[in-house]
């Protein structure tokens, strides 16, 4: 049976709090036995969580804007570099069972309204782009809200639930 496979998005940059629930919900994602995805940039969330899923233990891997498998972020077990720029955010949720989308800006907005166009659950982790737009994404978008990275795991069990993946 394949593996599960959780995508988490958001910025480059991120402040310390953010940076601290990436950490947090790559750890947990990892200590579920499931792949973490990112976009596997040094920095920012996408640091944050492949080295909270290192640290549980899990299997990493980035999916880079660039052709460069050396700009891929610290402790990435399989590095795929696209040179597709930020085309590369379909492969993202395509390859991602459930997304969870952290703070971030226009790179992690059309990651969101991405996995909704294309029927991937989205859990936003202390972040609420607006149901406005959320809503407009899909006419059967999936998306919850998360304050916290346990929140957030239990929504992503959810949602995997609720599609046989569990």
């Amino acid at each position: 049976m394949r593996r599960t496979v959780i995508g988490v998005m958001g910025g480059t940059e991120a402040d310390e709090a953010t940076a601290r629930l990436a950490w947090e919900a790559g750890r947990l994602i990892a200590e579920r036995g499931w792949v973490l995805l990112s976009g596997g940039r040094r920095g920012g969330v996408m640091q944050a969580s492949v080295a909270g899923a290192r640290a549980g233990g899990g299997l990493t891997l980035g999916i880079l804007y660039g052709d460069d498998r050396d700009d891929a972020a610290d402790g990435l077990d399989l590095v795929i570099p696209t040179g597709l720029g930020a085309a590369r955010n379909v492969v993202n949720v395509l390859a991602s069972d459930v997304v969870v989308a952290c703070r971030g800006t226009g790179g992690t907005l059309s990651e969101i309204a991405l996995a909704l166009r294309f029927g991937r659950p989205v859990v936003l982790l202390d972040f609420d782009p607006g149901a406005a737009f959320l809503d407009q994404c899909a006419a059967d978008a999936r998306w919850a809200l998360a304050k916290g990275a346990p929140e957030a795991v239990a929504l992503v069990t959810e949602f995997l639930r609720q599609v046989g993946r569990t």
